[in-house]
């Protein structure tokens, strides 16, 4: 089984919008989990000098997969989720 990293990046403590984009990626990581692809799921703190440099994230939210931004300033839905775990699980 794969395992696909998903980081979901925002502040700390977490926003609103961050927190609905952290928990439609836990949904996606469960509804995969039985298609046979093991997500594990992260979070990350924008403010962070490390992440803004790995990233070079500033808008938040952000979602990060196996270390690459796909969806960075705005809440991603649970299917375009699964669809982007899929293709890096290919």
């Amino acid at each position: 089984m794969k395992e696909i990293t998903v980081q979901v990046i925002g502040p700390e403590p977490a926003c609103m919008r961050c927190q609905t984009a952290k928990r439609a990626v836990e949904r996606a990581a469960e509804k995969l989990q039985q298609a046979g692809i093991s997500v594990k799921v992260e979070k990350a703190n924008i403010i962070s000098k490390q992440i803004i440099m790995k990233y070079g994230v500033l808008v938040s939210p952000a979602i990060a997969i196996n270390g690459t931004v796909k969806i960075m300033g705005r809440v991603p839905k649970q299917d375009e989720i699964e669809k982007l775990v899929k293709e890096a699980a290919k």
